[in-house]
């Protein structure tokens, strides 16, 4: 059962974000939702996690510079070495209204210094509110 969405990243949009369009390039984009996978995934263990699979992202709107760009997380799937993490992205645009304009699905693996999964076990992590 997924839990509530949690903050993971706040970022302000800069100029070296953008394409020739203007507007922020998605591998911006992907590199803050693998960011935030990685931060949702941690919170199972202080484990080095590995992104395994992005398994979806859906780009609904484009995102400008100077707009504050919000990274929610939630653990959607556990099994024993690895989490699904959905992250949703929101954008506060320029005149203070709210977009959701990315929505994406990751699998991250608990890995050894080797690069080789490990079981993470164990209960669900207690997560202050």
């Amino acid at each position: 059962m997924p839990g509530d969405l949690r903050l993971a990243l706040r970022v302000l949009m800069m100029p070296r974000d953008t394409n020739h369009q203007g507007t922020i390039f998605g591998g911006i984009m992907l590199a803050h939702i693998d960011q935030a996978g990685y931060i949702e995934a941690r919170r199972h263990g202080l484990h080095r996690w590995v992104t395994a699979s992005i398994d979806r992202v859906d780009f609904h709107a484009p995102v400008l510079v100077g707009e504050v760009v919000e990274f929610k997380a939630r653990t959607v799937r556990r099994g024993r070495t690895s989490v699904t993490v959905e992250v949703v992205v929101d954008s506060e645009r320029l005149d203070g209204a709210w977009a959701r304009v990315t929505e994406a699905k990751l699998t991250m693996v608990a890995v050894d210094a080797h690069g080789k999964s490990i079981p993470f076990g164990g209960p669900p992590p207690v997560v202050p509110a």
